[in-house]
C-alpha cells in the first residue's frame, strides 16, 4: 500500500513527485502576542517549504488554553473546513504545536485532509536529511518516541468506544501489542546508538590532543557556508532548514597553530524534547569542544530570541560556559534591510558599532560582524578564533616550551 503520510518522501526513481498545498493553523496564547505568532508561522511556513509543501494560507486563533477534543475552536475548524472545500488542492492541515492522538483524529474527520503538526513536521525533514547511520537511527528513535503517547488516539479501527458485539476487547490487545513492539523498537535503537556511540568516542580519541571548535546556532543561520569558507571544504550548504544533521569534522592550521572545526546541527524554537533526546549523542562534539562559534543571522528580526533558544539548548547541554564568541553572520543583508540609502559611511560604522555593543551587554561575550557570502570581517574573524585557541593551548600545556 502506498505511503500517503510521508510528507517529505525522498523521490523514487522514475516516479514525478508532486507539490502538496498546506494550510497553517497557529494558537495565540494569553503569553503571545499576535505578531510571535506570525513569526511562528513564517517559521512552519519555511519547514513546509523544506519538507516540499507549498503554503497557501494561514488561520489564527485567540484561545485561553487549546481545545482538548480539537485543540481549535468548533468555528474555526469550520472556517477552515469551508476553506478546503472551496480550495480542493489542499491536501494538508499543518499545526504550530503538537497534537495529541485524539486531537489528529477529530481534526481528521472534520477537515478530511491529512493533519500534521510541528514535531511530525521536523521529524519527517530529519527522515529526508539523515545519511549517516547514526542520523538515521536518532530519527527512526524520535519517531518511536514521537509516535508511543500517541497510539490511543490513532487506533481507530479497533476502538473499544464504538463498542458492540466483537468490538470489546481486540482494540485493547492490539493497542498493547503495538505499545510492547514499539518499546522494543526503542530499546533496540537506543542500544544500537550506545555502539555508534562508543565507535565516536574511539575516533574522537584519535583526533589527538588538539583543540576543538564548534559551529552552533540557529537552523539556517549560515554555518555551512561558514564552514566551507574557514576550512575551504565542501561541506553541503542549502537555504533550507536542517541542511545539515551530520557533525562534520575539519582539520585547520592557522599560523601553523592546528585545531579541529565542526559543524553541527542547527537549533530550533519549539523543537520536540524526544528530538533533543535522540540527537544528543550527535552534539557529544558540542560538549567536547573547547571554543563555540555561535553563529548568528543578524539580518533577521527576531535575532535576539534565536540567541535565547540555542543558549537554553547549549544549556540543557551544559556547555554555556564555554568560551564563546558571537558571529553575527549577513551584516550585507542587515544593510540592505536596515540602511537609509543615503546614509554616509560614518553612520553606517556608529549604527554597527552600537549593535555590537548593545549584542556585548545582552549576552556578555565577544562578537564580530561578518558576511560569509561576501567575505566581509573573515580576517577579523579568524584574529580572534586564532587568539581563543592560542590561549587554550596555553591553558591546557602551560609548561610545553612550544609556543602556538
Amino acid at each position: 500500500m502506498a505511503n500517503d503520510w510521508n510528507l517529505g518522501e525522498q523521490k523514487k526513481k522514475g516516479l514525478k513527485q508532486e507539490t502538496e498545498f498546506a494550510v497553517l493553523v497557529g494558537v495565540v496564547h494569553k503569553l503571545q502576542s499576535d505578531d510571535q505568532v506570525e513569526e511562528y508561522l513564517d517559521e512552519l511556513e519555511f519547514l513546509a517549504m523544506t519538507a516540499g509543501a507549498q503554503t497557501i494560507k494561514r488561520f489564527t486563533q485567540k484561545l485561553g488554553q487549546p481545545d482538548s477534543r480539537s485543540y481549535i475552536g468548533k468555528g474555526k475548524i469550520e472556517e477552515i473546513a469551508d476553506y478546503i472545500d472551496k480550495h480542493k488542492e489542499v491536501s494538508m492541515v499543518i499545526f504550530d504545536d503538537d497534537l495529541t492522538g485524539k486531537q489528529t483524529n477529530a481534526l481528521e474527520e472534520a477537515l478530511k485532509v491529512k493533519i500534521i503538526d510541528r514535531s511530525s513536521l521536523i521529524l519527517d525533514i530529519f527522515a529526508t536529511r539523515a545519511q549517516t547511520a547514526q542520523a538515521k537511527t536518532q530519527v527512526e528513535l524520535a519517531q518511536m518516541q514521537y509516535l508511543l503517547p500517541r497510539l490511543r488516539g490513532l487506533w481507530t479501527h479497533l476502538e473499544r468506544q464504538r463498542g458492540g458485539i466483537g468490538m470489546r476487547g481486540p482494540g485493547e490487545k492490539e493497542i498493547e501489542t503495538d505499545r510492547r513492539i514499539i518499546r522494543d523498537k526503542i530499546a533496540l535503537l537506543k542500544k544500537k546508538l550506545e555502539v555508534i556511540d562508543r565507535q565516536n568516542v574511539t575516533q574522537r580519541k584519535n583526533r589527538g590532543e588538539l583543540i576543538r571548535v564548534s559551529l552552533v546556532g540557529y537552523t539556517n543561520v549560515g554555518k555551512s557556508t561558514l564552514m566551507n569558507l574557514l576550512s575551504k571544504s565542501e561541506v553541503f550548504a542549502e537555504n533550507k532548514l536542517f541542511a545539515t544533521l551530520d557533525t562534520t569534522v575539519r582539520k585547520i592550521a592557522w599560523e601553523n597553530v592546528p585545531f579541529l572545526l565542526s559543524d553541527t546541527v542547527g537549533f530550533i524554537r519549539k523543537l520536540p524534547h524526544h528530538l533533543v533526546e535522540s540527537f544528543k549523542s550527535t552534539l557529544d562534539e558540542v560538549r567536547e569542544s573547547d571554543i563555540l562559534l555561535h553563529v548568528v543571522d543578524v539580518a533577521h528580526p527576531q535575532h535576539e530570541d534565536h540567541i535565547r533558544t540555542v543558549n537554553n539548548t547549549l544549556s540543557e547541554l551544559g556547555c554555556l560556559e564555554k568560551p564563546t564568541l558571537f558571529v553575527f553572520n549577513k551584516i550585507d543583508r542587515y544593510r540592505e534591510l536596515n540602511y537609509d540609502p543615503f546614509l554616509d559611511e560614518e553612520g553606517k560604522q556608529e549604527i554597527e558599532e552600537g549593535l555590537q555593543g548593545n549584542l556585548r551587554y545582552l549576552f556578555d561575550n565577544d562578537n564580530v560582524l561578518i558576511s560569509a557570502v561576501t567575505k566581509e570581517g573573515i580576517d577579523a574573524l579568524r584574529e580572534k578564533v586564532l587568539k581563543m585557541i592560542k590561549e587554550q593551548y596555553h591553558i591546557r600545556y602551560p609548561y610545553q616550551s612550544k609556543h602556538w
